[in-house]
Formats: C-alpha cells, structure tokens, sequence
C-alpha cells in the first residue's frame, strides 16, 4: 500500500514539474542584434518611409501547448529612433511627434493571447507611447524554437501592427497619406 502511494505521488509530482516545464520565460536578445522594432509609413502618398528603434528590451513567456498563456513585456528607448536620416530623426524625437525628452520610454505589456490558426495569434495588450496609453492588437507568427548553436535554447515571433498617430497625441499634420504608421517587429528570445 506504501509503495503503491509513493508511486503514485511520484508519479503526480513528476507531471506536475513536466506540465509546469512546458512553460518558459525569454529575454529578448539585444546583445546580438536577433530582435527588431521596425516602422513603416507613408511619405507623400508618393512612397514608403522605413525607421528602427536600435534599443529596446523586453522579455516573453510562451508555452507552445498552451499559446494564450503566453505574456509579453517591451520597453523601447524613443531616443533611439533611426530613419537613415539625423535631420528627420531629430525631428522625429521632437515635441512635435514622440516628445522624448517628456516621453523617454514606450512600453507595451501584453493582456492577453487569442490563437487565430496554426503558428498565430492576436496579442492584445496596452501601449504607451508619447505619454498615452491605448489598447493595440499585433498579429503574430511563430517562427520557430530549438537550441542554437552556442548551446541555449531559443524561440522567434514576428508581428505587426497600425497605429494610428492621432490616437498617441501625434498631431502633426503629415497630409492625408501619413495619419498611420504600420509597427513590425521580429523578436528572437534566449531562454532563461
């Protein structure tokens, strides 16, 4: 009868610690250049106008039998925006669209993940930037996991997103074309 217990509360503990493993955290890998933070939007109506953010951090949970436990948390430098043109960046880090000297940090922390098919899912969670916080969906795609070659174990998504300027006190009135920018990120993780 003993034994017969013990068995069974190993047993029990052993699935327990298997179904708790199945869940994992992830620092985003900045040191290597694996993570992106791209914008995209409309100059002129006449062509596309790309920029990165080169420093944020961020972490994510991801459990691949169970998606919408998964949590992500972001904090983005706004200073670090770069559109291959200092003029323009330095007018992009003006009061006139992302304030950062009000306004250093963007942030999204995610409130929750609805799989939408095979390897995708809506992330919904709270962003702020330029001082206002609003809800914002970003479609996401697994792209993969596995260990990498220097010995860790890593997993990569891509998502993207609109945003809408008038919706993050961006006033500045860019023409008809330019009320939008289209957010696209590609994060590469190392688990912890």
């Amino acid at each position: 009868m003993l034994k017969k217990t013990l068995t069974a509360l190993a047993l029990g503990t052993a699935l327990l610690g298997a179904g708790q493993a199945m869940a994992a955290d992830y620092a985003i890998d900045k040191q290597g250049q694996h993570a992106f933070v791209n914008f995209k939007i409309s100059h002129l109506g006449f062509s596309w106008l790309y920029g990165t953010f080169k420093d944020f951090d961020g972490t994510f949970s991801y459990d691949e039998k169970n998606p919408e436990a998964s949590k992500v948390k972001v904090t983005l430098n706004t200073a670090s925006v770069d559109s291959n043109h200092a003029e323009r960046d330095k007018h992009i880090r003006s009061k006139d669209f992302l304030n950062v000297d009000k306004n250093p940090t963007a942030t999204f922390v995610s409130t929750g993940v609805k799989s939408t098919g095979s390897g995708t899912a809506d992330i919904t969670g709270d962003l702020t930037l330029n001082g206002v916080t609003k809800p914002v969906v970003i479609a996401a795609k697994f792209i993969g996991q596995g260990e990498s070659q220097w010995g860790d174990y890593r997993a990569g998504f891509e998502g993207s997103t609109k945003l809408k300027l008038k919706d993050f006190a961006i006033q500045k009135d860019l023409g008809e074309t330019a009320q939008e920018v289209e957010l696209i990120i590609s994060v590469e993780g190392v688990r912890q």
